[in-house]
């Protein structure tokens, strides 16, 4: 998988995009329809020395069902308009597609890449996307990245492969995401310790076991011989309230990808990290808790949109 190699400017309109170019913002593209189909000898005879808006990097040439994609290189000037010095064709009726949707947003890269995928036709590389409010945009051989999101379920879907797809749908900085749930569920951890009595971190999660439960946080007025299905703050807690170390079922998301050591992008969370965002190699770690804002500063650290930014 890919990320966004960013905006191909005016200066670099002579080569050929990435996967995932676009527009962004979505202005750098003009539409314009034309009298006949928009093949590459015809965009570069009309665009060649064309004035475009002083902002306009790519234009689509439209005629009927036919559709054209170009990158164009702008003459140095502060005017409003500039004429057109360099025409690239990205490419002609044969390898672009106009897709209508009014559910995209085609300022976020995710929405676009869904589209093309979703209604794209074998052979093209270009897809032109009309979206909500009749906005449009493109966007050029998507390859969407792919991120993990490590969670203990239920509830579904869990709270952090939530979050992260919240944030993936207003970020219009962020490559294309593809965000793949990696969950184990409190049925597979107490399997592990077969035993008539769980106590569970909370009961918000809706679990259900075939055995009485308990809730740390309810602060049952004794310990009992249970199995604690639960992380190190959990066993802190316990320590707290009873002065003793039950039987563990380690449920820290953490700690399994750390074991694991898969390939990939990872966004983990971690009750020990009580604010704030950790990044190690491919491993972005929320707070258990993560707010809106630290998983989207997690998440564009892993696609390499900002950097870490040292504490102190």
């Amino acid at each position: 998988m890919r990320a966004e190699s960013g905006t191909v400017t005016s200066t670099a309109a002579a080569e050929q995009p990435s996967p995932n170019a676009r527009a962004h913002p979505y202005r750098g593209l003009s539409v314009q329809h034309v009298d006949e189909d928009p093949h590459p000898d015809f965009m570069r005879e009309y665009l060649s020395g064309r004035e475009v808006y002083r902002r306009t990097d790519y234009i689509a040439l439209i005629h009927d069902e036919a559709v054209g994609l170009a990158a164009v290189a702008r003459a140095a000037s502060d005017e409003l308009f500039v004429p057109v010095v360099d025409v690239e064709v990205w490419s002609g009726p044969d390898r672009t597609q106009l897709i209508e949707d009014p559910t995209i947003d085609v300022g976020n890269a995710t929405a676009l890449a869904g589209a093309a995928i979703s209604h794209g036709r074998p052979g093209v590389s270009a897809f032109v996307v009309k979206g909500r409010f009749e906005h449009i945009n493109f966007i050029w051989e998507p390859d969407p990245v792919r991120v993990f999101v490590t969670e203990v379920t239920p509830p579904l879907p869990p709270k952090l492969l939530d979050q992260a797809r919240q944030v993936v749908e207003f970020d219009e900085d962020m490559p294309p995401m593809d965000l793949v749930l990696d969950a184990v569920t409190f049925d597979d951890l107490a399997a592990t310790a077969p035993s008539d009595s769980y106590l569970l971190p909370c009961r918000g999660a809706g679990t259900e076991l075939a055995a009485d439960m308990a809730y740390l946080d309810t602060r049952p007025p004794a310990p009992d011989d249970w199995v604690m299905i639960g992380c190190e703050r959990s066993m802190q807690f316990h320590r707290h309230f009873y002065g003793s170390e039950p039987t563990q079922v380690d449920i820290c998301p953490k700690r399994r990808v750390e074991e694991a050591r898969p390939d990939g992008r990872w966004l983990i969370k971690c009750c020990m990290l009580e604010r704030g965002v950790e990044l190690d190699g491919n491993r972005a770690v929320v707070p258990w808790g993560a707010n809106l804002d630290e998983v989207r500063q997690a998440l564009r650290l892993l696609v390499g949109v900002d950097a870490l930014v040292p504490a102190g």
